[in-house]
């Protein structure tokens, strides 16, 4: 019996094949270990490799032991021919025992297969796309067994991976000397905007990982470093803020005081002098520090908490090479550049000057990241969560940034550079326009007025939204004060920042959100570990479960809301009307006590409950006997509908607000509160789309809120429509059977009312 992989030690086996085709040179190199390594594995007479050449739209033979290789780079094969254009069509294993016999068998003379019978083939895909075909064959006439045949796909899905990669760096090149090709890179967008850039690589400034554990000669002078570098970290990220002073708000500037304090000698920074005063050497003691906090947040489901974790881990590098070689050296850019990195930090966005900074690229990293937050804020566009992206091989190509797809092309053509210079230019016209109606209100053709409301936490900009027309916040993320601080935020703290929020935009109302954390969103100092968080213990569930921090931030809200008025509740996760009672009554005993026993003259504010979990959706009837208003949080109630985690990038293209289910949710949701006579707006990604805004318009609801670069776009697009366009508009959508349609509808509607130009690129 001859030794196979349903014999040998399969894994084994596949880790060494994996591990050398990884660190293989080149894709030469990588493909010649895979044939080599699968015949000698699997002991058959041929091992060959057959890709996919988009140009001429053939397979073609890379590389071959056992057929001939005077054929390697001639032989090829259309889709619609022979066994490997079979299964690149099926993109499924084809196994046969006597290949000749096959009505798709085609014989080339080149390669001299004519002695082989056995043949088994696997496609090599990635991202849905077949690049080409792994293939096996033998003398002998059998079918090769389960465990064969599943050990090449194994291998072939590997290959995929190696493929792309060097598709992406240009070394995937078919026919000697040809054009690299275009590829495009789905992450997801952080930031909105488009750009044409080269790639500046950014690599770690200081490896943490390389640190080794040594004991120190003096515990005074390693001190003394330390600090010496804490403080020229500091300096530099000051430095960095006060450059953009100009470019952002108050608040986001606060995150650069925040991003500071997290190494602080009273944080982090005390850690590592204690480890220091133990007899550890100041970069083992900051490394063994900034490990393990980084590798307690990876941990964690929540988005945003695992972004503290690259903040700390990029400060954790700054301090380390201020240790190790006195900072890092001055960097020269040029024009229209688009840096790239695994992670980058906010403190890159002040070292590049504002005029040749044209975009940001990362392998990790969500739209909850300190970084995002700040470009957004600066109208830089952002693509995060690319995780299929060879950054390190980037440097000096061209590329397109695509911050409304969340996409990334490499070797453009000319024809889509020049569609997207096009883009460009109409986008930065078109901001300007909208700057001059910002002022404007927002009614429809027909006299319609629609409020727009702001969704905020950390990054609010109070001057510039009431300047955008915005009139009121529509959902205040509560919750952003207590991920970043060391422990539960006293009362007055509380009141402090609700206050701030409150007058800047009295007397509009803001709707404050009750804490939601938990589950997916565990505090640092509150850790909570579950199987599955995301339907755990979380948001109202949470908070009833703890009524001394429900009632302390209740209380807050309302004595931050004295005098002022213009306070709304909102309850998150709701899903029976048993939570609403519940809360509603520590809400009545909290403004009691406040009236009664400290005199406060607070009015009554109302609370409404979010409609995020389908439960509540069979519920709004009920709910209308115990709330003032619903707020529908499309953004999770998408994700739930559609059981897909938007900030998993590998599924993330499943996710969207158009999804015929999701627009008949939201429609019915519209219809049932108007009938319970409930008021109902909306907040998340759909509202702040114009075209969704439309959409939603033609529903029903009666505010939109929405984060601030959305506020012009959206108002610009329902000016220029009526109710009745709108509803029209809706009711062919809602016949739609899949998203595809739904977005075809939209965009011939939007181009049709000359609004085309508030879409994204048309490429």
């Amino acid at each position: 019996m001859t030794d196979t992989p349903t014999t040998l030690n399969m894994l084994d086996v596949l880790r060494k094949i994996v591990q050398e085709v990884s660190t293989a040179r080149d894709l030469h190199t990588a493909l010649s270990i895979v044939v080599r390594r699968v015949r000698k594995a699997m002991n058959t007479d041929v091992c060959s490799v057959y890709l996919m050449d988009s140009r001429q739209e053939r397979y073609v033979l890379m590389n071959t032991l056992g057929l001939n290789a005077a054929a390697v780079g001639v032989a090829s094969l259309a889709p619609s021919e022979g066994l490997v254009g079979y299964v690149g069509q099926r993109e499924e294993p084809i196994n046969l025992d006597n290949a000749p016999l096959h009505p798709r068998f085609r014989y080339l003379p080149e390669t001299g297969e004519e002695r082989y019978h056995s043949f088994l083939g696997v496609p090599i895909i990635h991202q849905r796309r077949a690049m080409g075909v792994l293939v096996v064959q033998q003398m002998d006439k059998r079918k090769f067994d389960e465990g064969e045949e599943a050990f090449l796909v194994t291998i072939a899905a590997q290959l995929a991976a190696v493929l792309a990669h060097a598709q992406l760096s240009g070394s995937l090149k078919i026919i000697p000397g040809q054009r690299q090709e275009m590829v495009r890179f789905e992450g997801l967008p952080a930031s909105p905007g488009a750009a044409i850039g080269k790639a500046r690589v950014i690599m770690p400034p200081a490896d943490l990982d390389s640190v080794p554990d040594r004991e120190c000669e003096s515990i005074e002078d390693e001190k003394v470093i330390f600090l010496a570098a804490l403080k020229s970290v500091r300096d530099d990220i000051r430095a960095v803020g006060l450059k953009l002073a100009n470019r952002v708000s108050a608040q986001e500037q606060a995150l650069f005081e925040a991003y500071i304090q997290m190494l602080d000698e009273d944080s982090l920074g005390a850690e590592v002098l204690k480890h220091i005063e133990e007899g550890q050497w100041a970069q083992g003691a900051l490394a063994f520090v900034v490990r393990r906090h980084v590798k307690y947040l990876e941990k964690v489901e929540d988005s945003y908490l695992r972004e503290r974790a690259a903040d700390i881990r990029d400060l954790g590098r700054r301090v380390l090479s201020y240790l190790q070689a006195g900072g890092e050296a001055p960097r020269d850019y040029e024009d229209n550049t688009l840096l790239v990195g695994e992670e980058l930090s906010p403190a890159l966005l002040g070292e590049v000057p504002k005029e040749k900074l044209a975009g940001l690229i990362t392998v990790k990293g969500s739209s909850n990241s300190h970084l995002a937050i700040l470009a957004r804020a600066m109208g830089i566009p952002v693509v995060m969560g690319l995780t299929d992206l060879p950054f390190a091989q980037l440097e000096g190509q061209l590329l397109i940034l695509d911050g409304y797809r969340g996409q990334v092309i490499t070797n453009p053509d000319e024809l889509l550079r020049r569609q997207y210079v096009e883009f460009i230019e109409e986008d930065r016209a078109l901001s300007d326009a909208l700057e001059a109606e910002a002022g404007l209100p927002c009614i429809t053709r027909d006299g319609h007025r629609v409020p727009l409301l702001l969704n905020t936490g950390l990054a609010a900009d109070h001057a510039r939204a009431l300047a955008y027309g915005a009139e009121g916040v529509g959902l205040y993320r509560t919750e952003v004060q207590f991920m970043m601080a060391d422990r539960f935020p006293s009362e007055q703290e509380q009141v402090s920042l609700y206050r701030q929020q409150l007058s800047a935009f009295a007397p509009r109302e803001v709707t404050m959100r009750t804490l939601d954390i938990g589950g997916d969103k565990p505090l640092p100092y509150f850790p909570i570990e579950e199987d599955n968080p995301c339907l755990g213990w979380r948001g109202i569930r949470f908070t009833l479960d703890h009524p001394e921090i429900f009632l302390t931030q209740v209380r807050a809200m309302l004595r931050a809301s004295e005098g002022l008025d213009n306070l709304r509740i909102l309850l998150p996760m709701i899903s029976s009307v048993r939570e609403v009672e519940e809360a509603r009554a520590l809400i009545r005993r909290a403004w009691v006590e406040l009236r009664q026993n400290e005199g406060l003259r607070i009015a009554k504010p109302l609370v409404g409950a979010m409609i995020e979990v389908p439960a509540a959706i069979f519920q709004i009837r009920a709910l209308s006997e115990r709330v003032d208003y619903l707020s529908v949080g499309s953004n999770d109630l998408t994700q739930y509908m559609l059981a897909v985690d938007r900030d998993n990038p590998r599924v993330a293209r499943l996710y969207s607000g158009y999804h015929p289910s999701v627009l008949q949710v939201l429609a019915k949701i519209a219809a049932d509160s108007h009938a319970a006579r409930l008021p109902v707006s909306i907040c998340g990604e759909l509202a702040g789309d114009p075209a969704g805004a439309v959409l939603l318009l033609g529903m029903g609801y009666q505010n939109l809120s929405m984060n601030l670069a959305s506020l012009p776009r959206v108002k610009a697009a329902i000016r220029r429509v009526s109710i009745g366009q709108a509803r029209e508009l809706l009711a062919r959508v809602l016949k739609c059977a899949s998203t595809d349609q739904v977005v075809g509808h939209l965009g011939v509607f939007m181009g049709e009312l000359g609004l085309g130009w508030l879409s994204g690129p048309k490429s």
